[in-house]
């Protein structure tokens, strides 16, 4: 046994698919199929029921993919660890963050590290929160950025910053021109906000109830970008972030 066969084991538990984990692993099939095979003859137990429709861990299986995962993420560990002690600003580091903020964020989080730790490399994933936390859980992860609330206890975070929200209604709208709006003035709007699992969305959702307001069950938007096109559209209006707001979209913030 070595740490290649749990790599593949592990791989399996996420794909559950024989040619995705292998593609993952970057080897061939039959080549990860016959490794696994040989596991679970050292091993002397069925790791993986193989049908023809599908592939799943037994409960044994189940139960050393889940030690494998924190066997591999200290592995990972003590190989930064020997790269920190050769130079500490030398290494990947492998960044989350979710879609809503992603776009505005990380270029110039890259453009500084990239400029400043010129060693460092950056290896980006863009999710949603929940997939992040899990993913971090994990190992997968090595940070994130994160929107609060975080439910989990056992994650460490710092605070970074607060991003107000803005209400986004075409530059054509009755209220464009207005500094303040009051709850009345909107109740009968159409507000539209991201699909469900966004996190935006929750957190837009928390604001409407303060105003009284329904959002649109009709549409759901899949990014910011969308929103922004829908309301300059006249579709309707929106909450976007301070950061997210542009200059030349054609919309009025208020």
């Amino acid at each position: 046994m070595n740490i290649r066969d749990l790599q593949y084991l592990v791989a399996i538990d996420k794909f559950k698919h024989f040619s995705d984990a292998a593609e993952s692993c970057f080897v061939s099939q039959p080549a990860l199929s016959m490794q696994l095979q040989k596991l679970e003859n050292t091993l002397g137990v069925k790791l993986i029921e193989r049908t023809t429709k599908s592939v799943m861990l037994t409960p044994v299986g189940e139960e050393i993919v889940a030690i494998s995962k924190n066997i591999l993420v200290e592995i990972d560990d003590i190989k930064t660890a020997a790269l920190n002690a050769q130079d500490p600003f030398t290494g990947d580091i492998k960044l989350g963050a979710f879609p809503t903020i992603a776009p505005f964020l990380l270029p110039k989080v890259t453009r500084t590290i990239s400029t400043t730790l010129p060693n460092i490399r950056l290896l980006l994933v863009e999710e949603k929160n929940e997939t992040l936390v899990a993913m971090l859980h994990n190992g997968e992860l090595d940070c994130a950025i994160l929107a609060l609330p975080i439910e989990h206890t056992n994650i460490e975070y710092v605070k970074l910053f607060e991003d107000p929200f803005y209400l986004a209604v075409p530059q054509s709208h009755p209220l464009s021109k207005r500094k303040r709006i009051r709850q009345s003035e909107i109740t009968s709007e159409s507000l539209l906000l991201l699909s469900e699992g966004h996190c935006l969305r929750d957190q837009a959702l928390k604001v409407c109830n303060l105003m009284d307001t329904a959002d649109n069950q009709d549409f759901r938007a899949t990014s910011i970008e969308t929103l922004r096109q829908m309301v300059a559209s006249g579709i309707g209006i929106t909450l976007i972030p301070k950061i997210a707001q542009k200059d030349t979209d054609g919309l009025a913030y208020i």
